[in-house]
């Protein structure tokens, strides 16, 4: 009887320690890499650019590219909370920021200065 219950208490904590690691990622882990942002309706159509993300020390930095992978401009600062992001960049003469919220795994919604939706994509490295 003594070795049915050591098996149950054993394969109970297996499970608890594998829904641990299952844990969804959040904060810096989840915004680190590379996105595809889509900013919908500005005065000059819908615009694309690529957001290159980093944790450096305990701060978020990166850089915005231009579709074709050309750096726009670097990130001046960063605001970060468990499922929300928010960076701050100069493009075309304009302090801007934007916001990004989880949506999944790999996608994220938000705005461009709270005026503009703004949809993102990780994109993923071919391994």
């Amino acid at each position: 009887m003594k070795k049915i219950n050591v098996f149950i208490a054993g394969a109970f904590f297996l499970l608890l320690s594998m829904g641990a690691n299952a844990q969804a990622k959040t904060g810096a882990g989840y915004f680190s890499g590379s996105w595809n942002v889509l900013v919908k309706g500005t005065p000059n159509g819908d615009s694309k650019m690529i957001l290159v993300l980093e944790k450096k020390d305990s701060l978020m930095t990166g850089v915005v590219q231009d579709s074709t992978g050309k750096e726009m401009a670097k990130i001046s600062s960063a605001e970060l909370k468990e499922t929300q992001l928010t960076v701050y960049f100069t493009t075309q003469g304009y302090d801007v920021n934007l916001v990004m919220d989880k949506k999944d795994e790999d996608h994220t919604t938000g705005s461009l200065m709270g005026m503009f939706d703004a949809e993102a994509d990780r994109i993923k490295n071919a391994k």
